[in-house]
């Protein structure tokens, strides 16, 4: 399954929502950010961000994400694909 098809169970108002979060926590501006800038290389974020964001997302988006899900959470494309994963269950 790509995560193309993963990710489209999430409408667009929702990845807006989801990309504010991201874009809140790492202090950057939201056209700084595409689908695919890695949060650590690009936007100086670190693990305690990684853990913020993991926790804002549980918070809004209503889904339980395990911790190890971090390492796939590496820029917005992936966030958008465990976020969507983590909704299924």
């Amino acid at each position: 399954m790509t995560n193309a098809s993963v990710t489209n169970g999430l409408d667009a108002a929702r990845k807006q929502e989801i990309k504010e979060i991201v874009c809140d926590i790492l202090e950057i501006d939201e056209d700084e950010v595409t689908e695919t800038s890695l949060f650590k290389e690009e936007h100086d974020a670190d693990s305690l961000r990684a853990i913020e964001i993991l926790a804002a997302l549980e918070r809004t988006q209503k889904v339980t994400i395990d911790q190890a899900e971090l390492s796939r959470m590496v820029n917005l494309e992936g966030v958008y694909v465990v976020v969507a994963e983590a909704a299924k269950h």
